[in-house]
This record gives structure tokens, C-alpha cells and sequence, in this order.
């Protein structure tokens, strides 16, 4: 068979090199000439065979490629680590010979297979896999022709010559760099193999050391190279440089522009594919200049134009179209299995699948994938249009998308927020319809294209885990609220939203996949619909973050469930709810009691106070006597005794202060001229609050004695009500600081100076640690197994709290003697937290479907929603 042109060269056999390796060997032409013949040798020259080869960048895999195609064999270049495609690749198309490292050596194994192999056509010479910019591998069949072809015209418009030496960093299972070889071979000049990533310090020395001549990467190689100051070391001996493979940020154009044309060089940008192995277009670079988003011109021997939908020509300039390259080197067309090796050439023009423009200059201008377009919401999105809005704007993405909207993978997450905002205006879309997501390293494939197939198979599962429960915030809200009536112009604060109904909304939120932004509480359920999926990079996939309230009201329960079953002198549980109870007060219903609106304000009692009164209830039909000290909520003063039957056991105080607490906050904000001070300065009226209760603190156990039990009276807690208030209206550093140190002098003097034992200097500074953390920590980041058993606890802390004593006390007596004490406490602690969950649990399912069907009755008597403008 007559050899293709890529090897005349080499059958010169002269000693020019051909060849240079990074530890200073060279393989001269005459080398080459007596290894590929050698090669050749082994395969046979008769019926045309198949050689795959494993397309490591090698001196062993170039004389192995070289030598086929002298024995005029077809050869499959395959990457060298991909284990799938390789399996993938034998069983469907049969190659009778392989030829890859095995055991430290290269191994050429010739393939035995029952039966004749199918035939292969006589103008085969080059089987390559691609996958383009999205879709399945599809094997591209090449001809002598093809690459012959393809070879010259590079040769021509980038002039090269015997003298130019191309340094390869490129695989050369992928088109573009396999043209880099076929092209310096054609025209007698030299291929260098660094040895070093492009990403390596050394990079750039090692090029110029080598007496290259050009470099030829992708534009991510391009990325790379600018985090490495390659621009800050000398030209050498480089003239050219190109660049193909996908979309160069024009800013980056232009300084490799500039750099090289300093040494009167050139810098080329090209536009290919595989099925041209590989170059479609250029731009000539005195072209370049402002102009950097052009691929440019056909390739000497091309041709390129424009075609609609329907296939007609578009001659006119400005109007986008599908791009259409014919020329020699347009593929033979693509296979599937080895009969597909046996078809004749089948394709004349090669339909690129991406649009672009034609300027009046007659240059072309890609803008966009004809299958990187979805219609969302009746508008046609270009992804690629969408990544070029977002670049112009500083911010490296990668964007997909679908009929259910669009997705943007973005490498600064702190560029979310922006992002999404820019993606909104850009496309026009509902901002609910687009989703960012941080993603520090973008998936690539081996040519160094983003691997947007990855990044869309990543967007469906994303979507699939995140299917919510409920259909939209304003259902999560009807059915946390129910039964009142909640509208989407409602904000959680307006509906008098608690620290209860806080919880179970972050439960709900979480559910449906919505990150919320900051001050949520007061924004309407309108915007909240809007929020974006959470966007959590795989770095921080396994971890959780919950408010910071959250996680301490969890806490804080469980050391309540504790100290009452083990009576170890670990208490503080208590006085965390309070510090909780106040932050909780100003953070929700400040507003309400700002403006004398006290039924919005005291309307979270109700779900503590008439599970309260169903306990004091059915204490009172135990007893038959009604115990007046807890139907008044006054038992904590110390009047009364349980013994006696007059109120409920000692550990409902808290419920009692906890209401008292509500009432002194209505009295004094039921005063006008009090609300109107506290309006003009909320934080310095709150200190004035504060300092109050402090006094009320140190002087009223003197006024009243009423001996050990005023631990439990208001006037002794009602200062770690005041401090977590504080704490939720402190809003700027200063604040902070000052309530910090009023803190660390209260509860410092508490805990060391008044302590008569242990437990109160832990009980104070448990308090101290847990309002730093409300000032400092607004979330605390946890493992998501963790997350989600702190979730329930925090979420039901109330219920625990009233139900948990019930399981040792009521339904495990049949069991104490028989239990070892460790177990039977265990279990009383775990049984009290599971009752709680459980009572919280289906108090919250009714709920939620009484919610469910009062939005159904809404909607049934709402008018249709005006649908937004679409395009067609």
C-alpha cells in the first residue's frame, strides 16, 4: 500500500530529529524510519487489521501508531487509563491486534477471536473516539485522506518547517494534539516531549531549554499556565503559539497575545473538531486584534457556511446558524462495531452542530451548541451564551440546564449570590429556576473541555435527592402556621412566627432544598420563593450547617434529661432556655411588642401552654383536686407543695417562668411611652432592661425568702431572659463587645464570688459559652448524621420537656427493680427523648394536613395566576 504523507518524511530517513525527549535523548528520522519499519514488520502487511493502541504520550506508542499506518493498517488510539472505553471499544469492535503496557513492558498482543474478522475498508487508517461537547463516545472513522489532508493545510497557514519543534503536552488519543505530530512530521520538523505538566513551575524552562519553536494547548491548559507566571519567563526561541480545544477568555487572548508578538511571534486561534481531524478554522493572527471571540476562516482547502433549521443556506451576515465545514478532511463518518469499519466514506459536509455568526468581514463567531439549548419557562436559554454573560462578568462557570431550568457550577463560592443574580437578568428566568452551585475544580475531559455530561448527570441527581415534601415555601409556612390563614405577602415575623415554628420551618426549608438568605424572618413568602437550591461543593457534602440557637436548644435539653434522671451536678440546661426564650423573643416578636401588637406577640404560648394545662389537667384528675398554684401559673414562688396536691411537680417551673417572663415583657411594652424610647434605641433600652433585671437579681431573694426554691422564681432567672434579648438585637460589633463584658461580669461574679458549690460555677459559665455563641457563632457546622439527630431533639425540646419524666416515673415503675440501675437510666433518658420526638412528630403530621387541606380549599377559590410573558 502507498504510505500516507504524514510518513514521507520518515522514509527519507535522513538525520534531522524527529523525536526530542525530556532527559535529552533524540530519535533522528533515520531512527524512526528503521523502528516504524520494524514495527510494520511484526503486524504484517497483508489484509488490512485493526491496532488499538494505548495512546500513552511515548516513544514506544509514536513508533507503534507510525509503524501501523506504514503497514497500512487501521489503528485505534484509545486513552491509556480509561478501563471502561477500552472493554467497551474489544467488544464492539474486535481490533486483532493491542498494543499497551502490561507488567512495566509494551506488550503487542494479536487478538485470537473464533471465526473470520469482518473486513475493513481500504481508505481506513484511523479510528478515534469522541464524545464532543456532550453525548455518548462515538468512534470516528479517518482516512489516509483525511489526515493527510489535514496535515498540509496546518503546515501551510502556520508555516511550518524543518526548523520549528512543537513541544507536545497534549494526549494524543485526542485529535488535536495527534495533529501537532501528523503536522511537524509532514513538514520535517521535531516533536519534543516535556515530561512535565503544563501546571509544573518548571514548565516553562523545560520548553525553552528544548529549543521549541511553538506550543499548541487547550484553553485550559492556557488557565493553568497563567497560575504558574509562565508570561514572566522568556520567549526563547518561540514564534507561534496556538490555541483550540474551546472557548479562550478574550482577556487571556490578548496577553498571549501580546507576549508573543514581543518577540515579533504570533499566537493562533483555531476551531476544530475530530470528525476533521482535527482543524475546521483560524484566525490569521494580524486578524486578531479586538476581535478575540472569532474561530476566523476555513483552513486552506476548506469551506464553511451557514444553514437554518431546516438545512437552507443563510448568506446574510449577523444571523446565526448551524456551522457546516466541507473539505478533504471531513471524517469517512462514525461507527458503532466493526461492520461499521467495512462502510465507505459517507459524509461530505460535516454538520458541527454548533451556531454561529458570519461578520461582514467574512469571519465566523461560535455562539453556542445546537445541543447545549433548552427551552425553560417558554425561552430558548444558549448554556453557552449564559457561561459568556457570566465570564464578561468575572466569574468562571460551567452551565447546564434543562426544561426545568438552568444550573451553574461556579469555582468561587462566593460568587454564588452574584451569579444567579446575573443568570436571572441575563435569560430572563424566575430566579427559582436557576440554581448555583459552588464546584472549586470543574470536571474535564482528557482533551480538557469541561465535562458537561458530568456536570448534567451531577444537576439530575442533585435534583432527584432535593424532591421536596412540600411543593413551595408558602405550603411548608400554611402548614407550620396552620390553622391560620398565610398569604405569600406574610413573613414568618408577621404571622408571629416562634422559636418552635422557627425550628420546624428550618426542617421544612431544609426538606425542600431552598437556601435561605440572611434576615429571612422578615422577608414575605413571596421572595423566600425564589430561594435558590442549597448549593453545598462536594468538599462540604457530609457536613451540615444549623443555626447556632438550634444546636444549643438541643443541647440544652439534653442537659435538662439528664441532670433530672442522674441528678449529676451538671445543670445549666435550664438557663439556656431562658438565655434561649429571650433571644428567641427579640429575634421573632420584638416587632410585635415594638408596635403593641401583643396577641401576634404572646401567640407562641399557646403551643406551650396547652400541652401544659392538658398535664396540669390530668394531674388534677389523678389527684380529683385542682392544683390552683399551676392553673395559675405562679406554683414557682414557693407558696405551694406538691405533696399537698396544690401544683404539679417542681420541674414545670420553667413553663411558669417562661410564661411570667411573656407577662413582664407585655407590661412593660404595654406602655406607649415605653415602646416609643425602645423604638427610637432598641439595643440601648435593652441594656437599661437588662440592668433592671440584674438588680432584681441581687436584691429581691433579700426582700423574699423563700429558701432554696427561689432558684425557680422569675425575679432569679428573668436576667438570662434579658441577656439572650439582648443578644438578638445586637446587630453590630460594638454591641457585641459591650454585652460580652456585661456578660463575663454578671455571670463571672455568679459563678465564682455568689457559688456555694460545683454546679453553679458550671451551670454559669455553660450560660457564658452559650450566649458567646449566639453573639459570635450565627451557625455551627456538624457531620449530617449529626445534624439530623440534633434536628428532632432541638425541634421537640418543649414536648421532651414536659413528657420526658413520664417514662421513668409512670412507664418503666413495673421495671426498676428488675433493671440494673445503668440500663434503667439509659432507657429513661432515651424513652423521654423518643416521647417528646414522638408527641412533637404527630402533633406536626396533623398539622401539617390540616395545612395541606386548607391550601387545597385556597386554591380552589383562588383566580388563575397571570402566566409571565414567554417567548416562543
Amino acid at each position: 500500500m502507498t504510505p500516507v504523507d504524514i510518513l514521507s518524511e520518515i522514509v527519507r530517513a535522513d538525520d534531522r530529529v524527529a523525536l526530542v525527549f525530556a532527559d535529552g535523548r533524540t530519535l533522528s528520522y533515520a531512527d524512526l524510519n528503521t523502528r516504524t519499519l520494524r514495527f510494520a514488520e511484526r503486524l504484517g502487511q497483508g489484509e488490512k487489521r485493526l491496532v488499538a493502541i494505548s495512546a500513552e504520550t511515548s516513544e514506544q506508542m509514536i513508533v507503534a501508531y507510525l509503524g501501523a499506518l506504514r503497514a497500512g493498517h487501521a489503528v485505534a488510539l484509545l486513552p491509556p487509563c480509561d478501563d471502561r472505553l477500552w472493554s467497551d471499544f474489544l467488544a464492539a469492535f474486535r481490533p486483532d491486534f493491542t498494543f499497551r503496557p502490561a507488567d512495566g513492558r509494551w506488550r503487542l498482543i494479536e487478538e485470537s477471536r473464533p471465526g473470520r474478522a469482518q473486513p475493513l475498508h481500504p481508505d481506513l487508517a484511523l479510528v478515534l473516539m469522541t464524545s464532543g461537547s456532550s453525548g455518548a463516545a462515538k468512534a470516528v472513522r479517518l482516512s489516509q485522506a483525511n489526515l493527510d489532508a489535514n496535515a498540509r493545510a496546518i503546515a501551510d497557514y502556520l508555516e511550518l518547517s524543518s526548523a520549528d519543534r512543537a513541544a507536545l503536552v497534549l494526549p494524543l488519543h485526542y485529535s488535536y494534539g495527534l495533529s501537532v505530530l501528523h503536522s511537524h512530521l509532514i513538514a520535517g520538523g521535531s516533536i519534543f516531549l516535556p515530561g512535565v505538566s503544563v501546571m509544573s513551575d518548571d514548565f516553562a524552562g523545560v520548553i525553552g531549554e528544548s529549543g521549541c519553536t511553538n506550543f499548541s494547548g487547550v484553553p485550559y491548559s492556557y488557565e493553568l499556565m497563567e497560575k504558574t507566571g509562565f508570561r514572566t519567563t522568556g520567549l526563547g526561541a518561540l514564534r507561534f503559539m496556538t490555541v483550540a480545544g474551546g472557548r479562550l477568555a478574550p482577556e487571556l487572548i490578548r496577553r498571549y497575545r501580546d507576549y508573543i508578538s514581543a518577540g515579533d511571534g504570533r499566537f493562533f486561534v483555531m476551531y476544530g473538531q475530530t470528525e476533521a481531524a482535527a482543524r475546521i478554522a483560524f484566525v490569521p493572527p494580524e486578524s486578531l486584534s479586538d476581535n478575540e471571540e472569532r474561530i476566523g476562516i476555513a483552513i486552506p482547502g476548506g469551506s464553511l457556511s451557514l444553514a437554518d433549521d431546516e438545512g437552507n443556506p443563510i448568506d446574510r451576515p449577523g444571523v446565526a446558524g448551524e456551522l457546516v465545514y466541507s473539505g478533504p478532511n471531513v471524517m469517512m463518518g462514525y461507527g458503532a462495531d466493526r461492520a461499521d469499519l467495512a462502510r465507505p466514506a459517507e459524509v461530505e459536509a460535516l454538520h458541527t452542530g454548533d451556531i454561529a455568526v458570519r461578520d461582514e468581514e467574512g469571519f465566523f463567531r461560535i455562539v453556542g451548541r445546537k445541543s447545549r439549548f433548552a427551552k425553560v419557562a417558554g425561552l430558548r436559554i444558549g448554556f453557552d451564551i449564559m457561561e459568556q454573560v457570566l465570564v464578561e462578568a468575572g466569574i468562571a462557570a460551567a452551565v447546564v440546564g434543562d426544561d426545568e431550568g438552568l444550573q451553574a457550577y461556579v469555582t468561587d463560592a462566593e460568587m454564588a449570590d452574584r451569579a444567579r443574580r446575573i443568570l436571572a437578568e441575563a435569560s430572563r428566568l424566575p430566579a427559582n429556576l436557576i440554581s448555583v452551585t459552588a464546584q472549586t475544580d470543574l470536571p474535564r475531559l482528557a482533551s480538557g473541555k469541561i465535562d458537561y455530561d458530568s456536570l448534567g448527570a451531577a444537576m439530575l441527581k442533585t435534583r432527584e435527592k432535593s424532591r421536596p415534601a412540600a411543593v413551595s415555601v408558602l405550603e411548608a409556612y400554611a402548614r407550620v402556621f396552620y390553622p391560620l390563614t398565610v398569604g405569600r405577602n406574610d413573613s414568618f415575623v408577621s404571622l408571629g412566627g416562634d422559636s418552635l415554628r422557627f425550628l420546624q420551618l428550618t426542617m421544612e426549608f431544609d426538606r425542600l432544598g431552598v437556601d435561605l438568605p440572611e434576615g429571612w424572618a422578615q422577608a414575605r413568602i413571596a421572595e423566600l420563593d425564589n430561594g435558590r437550591p442549597a448549593a453545598r461543593s462536594p468538599r462540604l457534602a457530609e457536613i451540615r450547617a444549623l443555626p447556632t440557637d438550634l444546636v444549643l436548644r438541643a443541647i440544652a435539653i439534653l442537659l435538662v434529661v439528664v441532670h433530672h434522671e442522674m441528678l449529676w451536678p451538671i445543670p445549666g440546661g435550664s438557663g439556656v432556655m431562658l438565655l434561649l426564650v429571650g433571644f428567641s423573643l427579640a429575634r421573632f416578636q420584638s416587632a410585635h411588642f415594638l408596635a403593641g401588637q401583643f396577641r401576634h406577640a404572646l401567640r407562641p404560648a399557646i403551643n406551650i401552654l396547652v400541652p401544659y394545662f392538658l398535664i396540669v389537667a390530668a394531674y388534677a384528675l389523678a389527684w380529683r383536686t385542682v392544683p390552683w398554684a399551676s392553673i395559675t401559673l405562679t406554683g414557682n414562688f414557693g407558696y405551694a407543695d406538691p405533696e399537698r396536691h396544690e401544683m404539679v411537680p417542681y420541674l414545670y417551673w420553667f413553663i411558669e417562668a417562661y410564661a411570667q417572663t411573656l407577662l413582664v415583657f407585655s407590661l412593660i411594652f404595654g406602655v406607649p411611652a415605653v415602646r416609643k424610647l425602645a423604638r427610637a434605641r432598641p439595643f440601648a433600652f435593652s441594656l437599661g432592661l437588662l440592668g433592671l433585671a440584674v438588680a432584681a437579681r441581687f436584691s429581691l431573694p433579700l426582700v423574699f425568702d423563700i429558701g432554696k426554691r427561689q432558684i425557680f422564681t422569675i425575679y432569679w432567672g428573668f436576667h438570662l431572659g434579658i441577656f439572650g434579648w439582648c443578644a438578638g438585637l445586637a446587630d453590630r460589633a460594638a454591641q457585641r463587645m459591650v454585652l460580652a463584658a456585661l456578660a463575663a461580669a454578671v455571670l463571672g461574679y455568679l459563678a465564682f464570688w455568689e457559688t456555694v458549690w460545683i454546679g453553679t460555677t458550671i451551670k454559669y459559665l455553660t450560660i457564658f459559652a452559650a450566649l458567646l455563641a449566639l453573639l459570635y457563632l450565627p451557625r455551627i457546622c456538624l457531620p449530617v448524621w449529626l445534624g439530623r439527630l440534633v434536628t428532632p431533639i432541638a425541634v421537640s425540646a418543649f414536648p421532651i420537656y414536659l413528657l420526658h419524666r413520664f417514662v421513668p416515673e409512670l412507664l418503666m415503675t413495673p421495671a426498676a427493680g428488675a433493671l440494673p440501675a445503668p440500663a434503667f437510666h439509659l432507657l429513661a433518658m432515651t424513652g423521654g427523648l423518643a416521647i417528646g420526638i414522638l408527641a412533637n412528630r404527630i402533633v406536626a403530621e396533623i398539622r401539617n394536613l390540616l395545612g395541606a387541606m386548607a391550601i387545597a380549599r385556597n386554591r380552589g377559590r383562588e383566580p388563575a395566576a397571570t402566566a409571565p410573558c414567554a417567548a416562543s
